[in-house]
């Protein structure tokens, strides 16, 4: 896969780095992804080294489309939840095309994983209020409404029993704090409810890493107003969605 029009896709999160060329059109990974561990701190020199990595391993030469794990607007790195404070206020798009010396936008994660989701995955041909929930290190969201996303709007960062609900709720949390899968879909449950509450939402997707396993949770949640469904991109959504942004 090599050319101007192939698309490749970097997902950034708080644990891993993982990438593989998509194909758009399908909404599909064209090659297995690649994966390695985020940096740990997470400081800009040391992600862009691994994402370099990452793209390398595939020898891709097309556009890049890059998530986040915080808020991008104009791609500059606004907030840093996750990963290191040095992120704050960055070019990152400009970091990236620079040290890759190829095309590169950059994007909030969730609002790339929601984006794969409602053109290819779970949320296709929904209108009205839908919701893309990720659950992994953190909680990222992803808001649509009529198909329009409203984009970061981070949500695992709303204040839930005096703290940041994905402290609580998040995939991490859930291993942190050992819990059973009937303890943490508690814990999910009181943060869709918070949600549910200031959105309204018809559809609720629930992405991320821990949607591999959603038959262990899903059919523990509390029935509600909005129907809730397992995102179908599962873990790939963001890069898939990130590949999109490359594309559009």
């Amino acid at each position: 896969m090599s050319g101007a029009k192939a698309l490749f896709g970097v997902d950034i999160g708080g644990s891993g780095i993982k990438g593989a060329p998509v194909d758009v059109e399908r909404g599909a990974l064209l090659q297995e992804r690649h994966k390695v561990l985020t940096p740990q701190p997470a400081s800009p020199e040391s992600v862009v080294a691994a994402v370099r990595e990452v793209v390398r391993h595939f020898d891709h030469r097309g556009p890049v489309g890059l998530t986040f794990p915080g808020v991008v607007v104009g791609g500059h790195t606004r907030t840093a939840a996750n990963v290191d404070k040095g992120w704050i206020g960055l070019d990152a798009a400009g970091l990236f095309r620079e040290a890759l010396d190829l095309p590169a936008v950059v994007l909030n994660d969730a609002d790339a994983a929601g984006i794969a989701e409602m053109t290819h995955g779970a949320g296709q041909g929904r209108a009205g209020v839908v919701l893309v929930l990720t659950f992994g290190t953190g909680i990222g969201s992803a808001l649509f409404t009529d198909g329009r996303l409203v984009p970061n709007t981070e949500l695992g960062h709303l204040e839930l029993r005096g703290k940041d609900a994905e402290r609580r709720a998040s995939s991490a949390a859930r291993e942190r704090h050992e819990l059973s899968w009937p303890q943490w879909a508690g814990r999910v449950d009181e943060y869709l409810d918070l949600v549910e509450g200031l959105f309204s939402p018809q559809l609720i997707v629930i992405g991320g890493g821990v949607s591999r396993k959603h038959e262990k949770f899903l059919p523990l949640l509390k029935a509600r107003e909005a129907e809730i469904v397992p995102a179908l991109l599962r873990n790939d959504a963001g890069i898939v969605g990130a590949a999109m942004a490359a594309g559009a």
